[in-house]
C-alpha cells in the first residue's frame, strides 16, 4: 500500500499550519462512524488528500503508542512506523554507544534510534528519503532534542571516518518485498563492509531471521532483542560496542526498566532429554529461540528437554527467570480431541490458551475442535513425542 501524500503534503503536516487541523482530527473517536464523519468534514475544508493524511496520522499515532511514550507528538508513515525501533529498544542500544560523539545514524527513518542516540550525545541522522528526513527532523524538534540533526543523503555514500561510532538500519525491502538476505539490503553487504573497514565501532540492525556472514560471527557479537513477547530485531555489534566477540546473546526488555535480562553463550548446545515430563514446563523467550541459546539457558538453570529438538523444557522445581515462561502441569496425555474435550469439560476449563511446537496443528483449529466451556483458565501445550503428539494441560506461573 502506497503512503498517503507527497513531500509537499508532509512538509505541510509537520508545520504549524497543520497543527489545529491535527487537533481537530484527534478529537474523532476510534470508531468507523466518527472517523468517517470527521474525514468528510475535513475534506470540505482541506480537500481529500490532506484530510485523509490527517486522519491517517491520528490513527498512526494511536498505533505508535505501543512503541513510543510520546507518540501523540510525533509524525509517522505506515511503513516507517513498522520499520522504526521502538523507544525502549533504542534506549537499550544507545547505552552501549560512547558518550563522546559525534555518532552517525544511517537510514534513520523517522528517528527511532536517532532520538535515543541523540539523547546520549551529538548524533547525525542520514536518510535518502526526503519524507523520512522531514518527519525525523520534526520528531526531534517536537521532543526538544537539539543534539540530533538530519540530512538527506544515500547511506552508501556517507563516510563514517569522523564519527565515534555508527548505527545502520538498512532498508530490507528496497524493491517492495521484505528480505532477510543481506545481499538484497540497501546499503548492501559490500557497502556495510566498506563502512566497517574505515570504522569498526558499529551496530547494524537486522531482522531476527537474517543470516550474517561467517566472518561476522567471529568478529561481532550477535544479539537478539525481544519486547512484548516477540523478538523484534537482531543487532550485530562490532568493535568496542561488542561485549563478547564471537558469541550470541538474547535480551528481553520490560516496561519501565532501562535494563534487560540477557543471556550470552554458544549457540546450538545439545540438550539432555528428560525421561518424563516434570511438575513444571518452561518455554524460552522468542529472543532465546532466535539466538539458538535454548541449550545454553537450559544448562544454566538446570532444565532438560521434553523431546529432542523441541524447545519445551521441564523439571520438578519452579525456575524464576525472565527468559522463560513457566507452566505448572495439571495433566498430560496423548493428543486426542474427544478425550481432551471430555477432560476440559469435566475440569470446567473454558478459557484455553493453545501453544504448539513441532506439529502441524494450528492453535485456532484445535481450539475450535475442543470448543471449551467453563470458568477456569488453562494452557494446552502440544508437541511430538516419537510418532505421537503429547498434550500437556497446565497453568501459567
Amino acid at each position: 500500500m502506497a503512503e498517503l501524500g507527497n513531500l509537499t503534503d508532509y512538509r505541510w503536516l509537520v508545520s504549524s499550519d497543520a497543527e489545529p487541523w491535527l487537533e481537530r482530527a484527534a478529537e474523532a473517536e476510534e470508531t468507523p462512524e466518527s472517523l468517517l464523519k470527521t474525514t468528510i468534514s475535513l475534506r470540505g475544508d482541506l480537500g481529500t488528500q490532506r484530510a485523509n493524511l490527517l486522519i491517517a496520522q491520528v490513527q498512526l499515532r494511536r498505533r505508535a503508542r505501543k512503541k513510543f511514550s510520546q507518540a501523540d507528538r510525533m509524525f509517522f508513515t505506515r511503513q516507517l512506523l513498522e520499520q522504526a525501533t521502538e523507544e525502549r529498544i533504542g534506549q537499550y542500544k544507545a547505552a552501549r554507544f560512547p558518550k563522546q560523539g559525534p555518532l552517525l545514524d544511517l537510514c534513520c527513518g523517522i528517528g527511532g534510534d536517532l532520538i535515543s542516540l541523540g539523547r546520549r550525545t551529538a548524533t547525525q541522522g542520514v536518510d535518502r528519503d526526503e519524507i523520512a528526513t522531514t518527519l525525523a527532523t520534526a520528531n526531534c524538534e517536537r521532543l526538544d532534542l537539539t543534539s540530533a540533526s538530519v540530512q538527506v543523503e544515500d547511506a552508501a555514500e556517507v563516510s563514517a571516518d569522523d564519527f565515534s561510532a555508527w548505527h545502520l538500519d538498512p532498508d530490507r525491502r528496497p524493491e517492495g518485498q521484505r528480505s532477510t538476505k543481506l545481499a538484497l539490503h540497501e546499503p548492501d553487504l559490500q557497502s556495510m563492509e566498506g563502512l566497517l573497514s574505515t570504522n569498526q565501532q558499529a551496530a547494524i540492525k537486522l531482522a531476527p531471521a537474517t543470516k550474517v556472514p561467517d566472518a561476522w560471527k567471529k568478529e561481532a557479537e550477535l544479539e537478539w532483542i525481544s519486547t512484548r513477547g516477540e523478538c523484534r530485531q537482531q543487532v550485530a555489534w562490532f568493535g568496542d560496542l561488542a561485549q563478547a566477540h564471537g558469541q550470541q546473546a538474547a535480551t528481553v526488555l520490560f516496561d519501565g526498566s532501562a535494563n534487560g535480562c540477557t543471556i550470552r553463550g554458544e549457540p546450538n548446545l545439545a540438550l539432555p532429554t528428560a525421561s518424563q515430563v516434570g511438575r513444571y514446563v518452561f518455554e524460552p523467550n522468542a529472543a532465546v529461540l532466535a539466538a539458538n541459546l535454548t541449550g545454553q539457558l537450559a544448562m544454566e538453570v538446570g532444565l532438560q528437554a521434553i523431546a529432542a529438538n523441541i524447545p519445551y523444557l521441564t523439571n520438578d522445581n519452579p525456575v524464576d527467570n525472565a527468559l522463560l515462561a513457566g507452566f505448572e502441569v495439571i495433566e498430560s496425555m496423548p493428543f486426542n480431541i474427544r478425550r481432551l474435550r471430555q477432560y476440559l469439560r469435566k475440569q470446567g476449563i473454558g478459557r484455553l490458551e493453545v501453544k504448539k511446537r513441532g506439529v502441524r496443528l494450528t492453535p485456532e483449529h484445535v481450539l475450535a475442535e475442543l470448543s471449551p466451556t467453563g470458568d477456569r483458565a488453562a494452557t494446552l501445550l502440544l508437541m511430538p513425542i516419537g510418532k505421537r503428539i503429547l498434550a500437556i494441560i497446565c497453568q501459567r506461573l
